[in-house]
């Protein structure tokens, strides 16, 4: 299987990568099926049902909306965050929709998009069924869909249903494993980032490649700044207040007082601004999922501002190490909070930053894949436990602790040689089973944890 650094970064919509994003595109997939189906024109209803984490936690994520917009025709990348909301409220009024935005049909909200809080399907947490009706109530097309984390989307011929799509593009440089990535690079002489770029090429052009990162990276700054300047109350009911605008103001004004943790107070600003943004629907990078998504960005801006000699080559650089590291998470455990625990969502982002940093930072693949493995190793066991199922209490805060840890991380490995006890590739292999044994109320339900012991006000 062939994964690329773009699979691991994607533009998306807030709040989360599994719960908004992953069903916007299922809901498009299958409108779109419908029209190559040529199934279209029968069409006069859609029923969607949602089970375990989405029917669970769905009204808080928006996974309700998503589905709405994704049958429309909208996709992540550029639906219009500013009017997303008044789409939905719009289909609702009118009691119709707008398959892939040319198909008008009946449209019930509450009786066609059915989130089930106690039922699951069986290949994953994260399942969704998508049913089109004619005139005499009689099924045209089914399709069921897996949101298996960071936004990607299975259907129910993918094996296991808790990966991407088989890719059988032939990389000239293959790893599965960090043990095999390590090897290449011992017997090629190459960086981890060179081997992340070779492979790359396989795709694209590097001159395209450099273009579509720093792009990425351009949403990921415009994202923070959109966080530092907006105020107000986040959305969804629990009253969380936007922190990072007034944490930027005092940040700001206070200029450069010798503290000697300054830079940890701007890397906490920068985390809590995407996260914020994230919170409220806006415009984010899947890093590699939403409710991590302000890790890596908070960490790159620490690079960028108190790093000597920081420059857009090594933005390139980060992300592709960053990459290489979650390519491993994604083909040895999960991405996903709904399949095991936060530990899979803030582990793996830490883990990736701590890996990019210290990539920049001049360390050899042994020191990066030694900091890697601190990043997931004081992440295991992490649980996904959101107050309200709203990607806020304790997501948001979490992002700049782990973004701080990371730092750490990628400092501490460039201390020693790269030789640790415990491999990133063991560290990997404990969060899976650590995953699996996790009861599934600290898997993104809100049944458990902070979710049942914070009075939601």
């Amino acid at each position: 299987m062939a994964l690329s650094v773009l699979d691991l970064f994607s533009v998306g919509i807030g709040p989360s990568s599994s719960h908004t994003v992953g069903p916007m595109r299922a809901a498009k997939r299958f409108a779109r099926g419908l029209v190559d189906s040529a199934d279209l024109a029968a069409t006069v209803r859609v029923t969607t049902e949602l089970f375990g984490s989405l029917g669970a936690t769905g009204r808080g994520h928006g996974s309700d909306k998503a589905v709405v917009l994704g049958l429309q025709g909208e996709d992540p990348e550029s639906v219009d965050t500013a009017t997303a909301d008044d789409q939905v409220a719009a289909a609702a009024l009118d009691a119709r929709l707008r398959l892939d935005g040319r198909h008008e049909i009946d449209f019930n909200f509450d009786d066609d998009v059915v989130l089930h809080r106690r039922k699951s399907l069986p290949a994953h947490p994260n399942g969704m069924t998508f049913r089109a009706l004619d005139h005499t109530g009689a099924t045209v097309r089914e399709r069921t869909y897996y949101s298996v984390g960071g936004g990607f989307v299975v259907d129910e011929a993918a094996a296991g249903a808790d990966r991407v799509v088989l890719d059988e593009t032939v990389l000239p440089y293959p790893f599965t494993t960090a043990d095999e990535l390590l090897a290449i690079c011992a017997r090629e002489g190459m960086g981890i980032a060179e081997v992340m770029l070779a492979n790359e090429r396989v795709w694209h052009t590097e001159e395209e490649l450099r273009a579509k990162l720093l792009g990425i990276w351009d949403v990921m700054r415009a994202c923070v700044a959109n966080g530092c300047a907006a105020e107000g109350i986040l959305p969804g009911g629990l009253q969380v207040p936007r922190r990072a605008p007034a944490l930027h103001t005092a940040l700001t004004e206070a200029g450069d007082t010798g503290d000697p943790l300054r830079a940890m107070e701007w890397v906490n600003l920068f985390a809590l601004a995407v996260n914020e943004e994230n919170a409220a629907g806006g415009r984010i990078v899947t890093a590699p999922t939403n409710g991590a998504a302000g890790i890596i960005p908070a960490v790159l801006h620490y690079y960028m501002m108190f790093v000597p000699g920081a420059d857009d080559d090594g933005v390139v650089r980060f992300l592709l190490t960053a990459a290489a590291v979650g390519i491993l998470f994604k083909l040895n455990a999960s991405i996903s909070g709904a399949e095991v625990g936060c530990q899979g969502e803030v582990g793996s982002a830490c883990s990736m930053a701590a890996a990019g940093l210290c990539e920049v930072l001049g360390g050899t693949p042994e020191q990066v894949e030694n900091a890697a493995e601190v990043g997931i190793e004081h992440n295991l066991g992490l649980t996904c436990d959101p107050v309200g199922g709203l990607v806020q209490i304790p997501c948001i805060e979490r992002n700049a602790i782990a973004s701080v840890k990371a730092i750490n991380a990628a400092r501490l490995a460039l201390h020693g040689n790269g030789s640790h006890k415990v491999s990133l590739d063991k560290a990997i292999k404990t969060m899976r089973e650590t995953g699996a044994d996790m009861k599934t109320k600290y898997k993104e339900t809100s049944r458990g944890g902070l979710a049942v012991n914070v009075i939601e006000c």
